[in-house]
């Protein structure tokens, strides 16, 4: 059986964005028939959409950019065949624009977000939440440091949820880290053919 990083490099970058794309436009339509089936109202469902931007800024930036600090410090001092995911983020990422990663990177949390966080941590708790996100990240299952990433990450952003209770603040946390991500891995290409 063909792993999803094969696959993925028989893909060309146009068909790759349509997967990625579509993939997120199906997460925003599942959490919204979730939402309309799941939440008793209008204002059980408004409640999760909280805008509070101090929280925002503090909380979701905080926990955004301490979690880019650590997964820095582990990429300096672990061997790199530990973040090797098949090729999958650079693929995504190393020919994009700033801008294009940027909007990328906003459609994924919010699209993960609503789903993981929004429905199922809401409905079902944060444990199964965290196991379904990670699930779906298919390409980290054969790799259990890269899992364990996932797990704890989505555990991190659960969290968070719990206690600030807008999922406004975990969005923005999950848009931090992976436009940093995806910039570096952009910036990395751009050295590369440099140099």
């Amino acid at each position: 059986m063909q792993s999803q990083a094969d696959m993925v490099k028989q893909l060309s970058e146009r068909e790759l964005l349509f997967h990625l794309y579509v993939t997120q436009l199906i997460l925003i339509i599942t959490s919204a028939v979730l939402s309309l089936f799941l939440f008793q109202d209008v204002n059980a469902f408004q409640a999760i959409w909280e805008l509070n931007i101090r929280d925002i800024l503090f909380y979701g930036g905080l926990t955004g950019s301490l979690v880019v600090i650590i997964d820095f410090i582990l990429m300096k001092v672990l061997p790199e065949h530990f973040f090797d995911d098949g090729g999958i983020n650079e693929k995504v990422f190393q020919h994009r624009s700033i801008i294009h990663i940027f909007f990328l990177s906003w459609i994924i949390a919010i699209s993960e977000e609503w789903l993981f966080r929004g429905v199922i941590q809401t409905h079902f708790g944060l444990v199964f939440a965290s196991l379904v996100f990670a699930m779906l990240h298919v390409r980290y299952l054969r790799r259990w440091f890269l899992f364990t990433i996932v797990m704890t990450l989505s555990f991190i952003l659960g969290l968070l949820y719990e206690y600030t209770e807008s999922l406004w603040v975990t969005i923005f946390a999950h848009f931090l880290i992976d436009f940093i991500f995806g910039v570096k891995i952009r910036l990395d290409y751009v050295r590369k053919q440099k140099g």
